[in-house]
């Protein structure tokens, strides 16, 4: 490690370690890494994709005039070949350029399997594009030249499952998430995998079953609880219970303390959002959450934001809000670098989601339905995962649904139930549209199959 003494590494150490275990510690582990070596080169790439990590603009911001104040001063020197491409790939991405800099990484792993940084990175840069081929396979194809015995085997266990489960491999994804928990109990991105296996397949039950054993090691002290919280709202939902949702939204999704970031956020208004679609009142919730997306006052940074924060809006009535937001970005398009990432993401799905969004706040079902349905299987080009998508999905089968586009309907339903059949919702889904078919039988045994499935979550939940 260039220009980097025995004190530094061993705060690099420590600070790649509160990384993987999603800890706050990891702000000032990596302070601690430039303090003991200013120049260090791994010190000051790590300190640039922190404040990429969060999706936070001014974060951003920050990070590329430190680093390149840095990258400035370290051309003089002598990188090494490893160190070189991890500037490559802190350089692209601060540049705006995120695909490029997670092909950079992929090619470092590729060179240097044991690079934990190249690969947690990475990883997080394929869940921000929603990669999943690249979020299963740039960690596959690092693990076998890890040792079992390996400290951080485990987290790479973590990730790997999260690919699996992206990528459709249920089972799969199941049994590496398991076995990741089972090396490091408090492996909050293991844990998440799991509960994603566990969402994607219907298992509600299961999952708060999961997450209910767990509580100690996940539900605080991490970055990623605010996000397993909402996972288990889901279930909460699935299960028929949408007031433990919003018990739990209240407690730890957005409250007076909440501190406003962007990834909190979004889960605050996918959350409602599904409240929204499902015909459940949040009442004042919204305009405190639509107060708190307008407080951050955001640039064009990032298009899945830019969704969750019209989602807002359109929730708690400031339609004027959303197309605000929606003309600023469609502005912006005009004068952007067309080789930003962001550029992309905005012009091919965030605005037309965003639109249909207005478009369904306004009662225009139709409308949403002809935006939606062109962009529905290109939607993870923005980010995000398959169950933060599905607030999308669920989006588009409510407009086919209300605006009486039956046959739309139908066929997304029979998408769904085939995929998942055991999920409440789409049988209930099922059972509005044979009732205004007249096909009363169906209606009533797709209720009664939706009250079968849900007395295993309502009782796990009341256990």
């Amino acid at each position: 490690m260039s220009a980097t003494d025995g004190e530094a590494a061993a705060h690099y150490e420590n600070a790649l370690r509160e990384l993987l275990f999603f800890r706050g510690e990891v702000a000032t582990a990596s302070q601690a890494v430039l303090a003991a070596a200013p120049k260090s080169v791994m010190g000051n790439v790590l300190a640039a994709y922190l404040g990429l990590l969060g999706t936070e603009e001014k974060d951003a911001t920050a990070a590329k005039e430190a680093f390149t104040g840095f990258t400035d001063c370290v051309r003089a020197g002598r990188p090494t070949d490893r160190e070189r491409m991890h500037l490559a790939a802190a350089t692209s991405w601060l540049n705006g350029d995120i695909h490029r800099a997670g092909h950079v990484l992929g090619e470092l792993t590729v060179a240097y399997p044991h690079d934990e940084l190249a690969l947690a990175v990475g990883h997080q840069i394929d869940f921000l594009t929603g990669d999943a081929a690249r979020l299963r396979d740039r960690v596959g194809g690092a693990l076998t030249a890890w040792p079992e015995d390996d400290p951080h085997y485990g987290h790479l266990l973590g990730m790997y499952a999260f690919g699996l489960e992206e990528s459709g491999h249920y089972a799969r994804a199941e049994e590496t998430g398991l076995a990741a928990v089972q090396h490091n109990p408090r492996d909050v991105w293991g844990i998440h995998a799991v509960v994603h296996t566990y969402e994607m397949q219907g298992l509600f039950a299961q999952g708060i079953r999961f997450l209910d054993a767990r509580t100690d090691d996940w539900a605080t002290g991490n970055y990623l609880n605010v996000h397993n919280w909402w996972h288990y709202c889901l279930y909460a939902l699935e299960a028929g219970d949408p007031d433990r949702a919003l018990r739990i939204y209240d407690a730890v999704l957005h409250h007076e303390e909440s501190a406003g970031l962007a990834m909190e956020l979004l889960d605050a208004s996918a959350l409602l959002w599904r409240l929204l679609l499902a015909g459940h009142a949040a009442g004042p919730r919204w305009t405190r959450l639509a107060d708190a997306w307008a407080a951050r006052h955001d640039p064009p940074y990032y298009a899945f934001n830019d969704v969750h924060a019209v989602m807002a809006y359109v929730g708690a009535g400031r339609t004027a809000d959303a197309e605000r937001l929606v003309e600023d970005r469609e502005a912006w398009l005009g004068r952007a670098r067309p080789g930003l990432s962001n550029h992309a993401m905005t012009a091919a799905v965030g605005l037309p989601v965003c639109r249909a969004l207005i478009a369904y706040g306004q009662g225009k079902y139709g409308q949403a339905v002809d935006l939606l349905v062109p962009v529905r299987y290109r939607l993870n080009t923005f980010g995000g995962s398959h169950a933060q998508r599905d607030a999308v999905q669920k989006t588009l089968l409510e407009a086919a649904l209300r605006a009486g586009r039956d046959d739309t309907a139908r066929t997304l339903l029979s998408e769904r139930i085939n995929l998942r059949p055991v999920c409440p919702y789409n049988w209930l889904a099922q059972a509005r549209l044979a009732d205004r078919l007249g096909e009363t039988a169906k209606a009533a045994t797709a209720r009664t199959r939706a009250a079968e499935q849900a007395a295993p979550g309502a009782a796990a939940l009341a256990h």
